[in-house]
């Protein structure tokens, strides 16, 4: 009969632990203690061929009997607890239904992410490619392939974020190598490795973030949006430049607004100019907001220089190009007569939420 006692005797054991488990995982520990495949209970029916033939029919169905008292145990803990738990986790996340309900914001595009991408899908619609490059450039695609010389001012620490010197002393008017890395300040040298890569013809802008040690004020930022443009091809004139840029500001600002073109000075490009665009506010009657012009200053421009495609290996006798850059953010504040560039950089939601 010593069976018959194990057999009670697991039974009794169950229920004890049973009635004091406490968590899923102390039940399921009983379950593989008793049922699993080196389990007490498990042990106990394999050696049911050892039993007398004339028990073997009581003992089986003995063993049979505790067998699924104790699966019923285990399963009837296991729901209780479960119902336990659910029963704390309903009241731990319990839902107050007469507070009021909380609205969630959906979140926007930025202003500057608006206007950069409409202004790259203008030049889009007029079959330029959108490129991109590194925003850590080396001084030999910022400035010097870009027929900046070695004593141009926009190469001074004063007005560049230089990263890495390497140059030795006295190299150069400003002590500099074409092996310093810089954070780039225009992205004109992307420019620059579209041509090394790629023979006319050249359709194409670059946008992206630059940077120039500027203190914030309403008219400047250390860091801001620019989008430069570049066309190469065999007869393109000064009259095809002034076109394109026509179309874009009528497209940027509206179909009302005229343009005009000054002389100016940029090394890359011969000859060069300013745009502006007529003011808004007045209509180009002039206002405090133009300073009483009627014009506002919106880009540079210019026929790319000749020098520029002997540095990057362009037959400057079989091609012309132009080339022009613009600031998103001049675009913005002009587009919506902001008076102040910081308004875009604070993340003030009050101004955002406008656009």
């Amino acid at each position: 009969m010593a069976m018959e006692d194990d057999l009670r005797s697991i039974e009794e054991q169950v229920r004890e632990r049973l009635e004091k488990a406490q968590s899923m995982e102390a039940v399921e520990q009983l379950r593989v203690e008793m049922l699993g495949r080196k389990g007490q209970l498990t042990a106990i029916m394999h050696t049911m061929g050892k039993v007398p033939q004339e028990q073997r029919r009581a003992m089986g169905q003995m063993a049979n009997t505790v067998r699924a008292n104790v699966e019923a145990g285990i399963a009837a803990r296991r729901d209780a607890l479960q119902a336990e738990l659910m029963a704390a986790k309903m009241h731990a996340e319990a839902v107050d239904v007469t507070l009021p309900g909380r609205q969630l914001t959906p979140g926007t595009q930025h202003l500057i992410n608006q206007i950069r991408e409409e202004m790259e899908d203008i030049f889009a619609g007029l079959g330029y490619t959108i490129e991109d490059g590194p925003y850590i450039e080396d001084v030999y695609h910022n400035f010097t392939a870009l027929n900046a010389p070695e004593n141009h001012p926009s190469r001074a620490a004063s007005d560049t974020f230089y990263v890495v010197d390497n140059a030795p002393e006295g190299k150069g008017d400003l002590g500099l190598s074409s092996s310093d890395m810089l954070l780039r300040t225009q992205t004109s040298g992307v420019q620059v490795h579209v041509m090394e890569k790629q023979q006319p013809p050249i359709y194409m802008i670059c946008p992206g973030t630059v940077f120039r040690p500027d203190t914030a004020d309403a008219n400047h930022l250390p860091q801001f949006t620019q989008v430069e443009g570049l066309v190469v091809d065999e007869g393109i004139t000064f009259g095809d430049l002034k076109g394109t840029l026509d179309y874009f500001t009528r497209e940027i600002f509206g179909k009302d607004r005229a343009t005009r073109y000054r002389p100016h000075f940029f090394p890359f490009t011969e000859p060069s100019c300013e745009v502006d665009v007529s003011c808004g506010v007045c209509g180009g009657k002039g206002c405090r907001f133009c300073k009483g012009t009627g014009w506002l200053e919106i880009l540079g421009c210019g026929m790319v220089d000749p020098n520029v495609f002997e540095y990057c290996g362009i037959d400057s006798e079989k091609y012309t190009g132009f080339a022009f850059g613009i600031g998103v953010e001049r675009v913005a504040a002009l587009r919506y007569n902001l008076p102040d560039l910081r308004m875009l950089m604070t993340g003030d939601m009050r101004f955002l939420n406008q656009f």
